[in-house]
């Protein structure tokens, strides 16, 4: 065997079309990863996730567990985007908590009732 670089090639999506994930994915979501795949940065699934937070609120607002995940992740990917310190990164989360609750509680709803987001 020769010492050149062993795998596919930079760029290859055998995985993806053949492989582990392939059995994963239907054929809309394939056409949507390789789309998905020439976009750059990810203020796309910033503005996405905002808007599913906001369709939680809506639909299931007792969720508290997937409601702090998704504002956890939210405030992950608003410190890469910005490039935030770990401290800014934790102000973005409470101040996203402190939006949740005062939009929960008119609604009677007690997100973070007793609840701690960690980070």
């Amino acid at each position: 065997m020769g010492k050149g670089k062993r795998g596919a090639p930079l760029g290859n999506r055998n995985a993806l079309t053949h492989g582990f994930y392939a059995k994963s994915l239907t054929e809309a979501e394939k056409l949507e990863l390789n789309k998905a795949r020439t976009i750059e940065g990810i203020d796309d699934e910033i503005a996405l996730l905002r808007v599913k937070i906001q369709a939680l609120i809506a639909n299931d607002p007792e969720n508290i567990t997937l409601l702090l995940d998704a504002t956890g992740t939210l405030a992950r990917l608003v410190r890469i985007r910005y490039r935030l310190s770990p401290k800014e990164e934790h102000g973005v989360k409470e101040a996203i908590t402190k939006v949740l609750t005062e939009l929960a509680l008119p609604l009677g709803i007690g997100i973070g009732a007793g609840k701690a987001i960690s980070g």
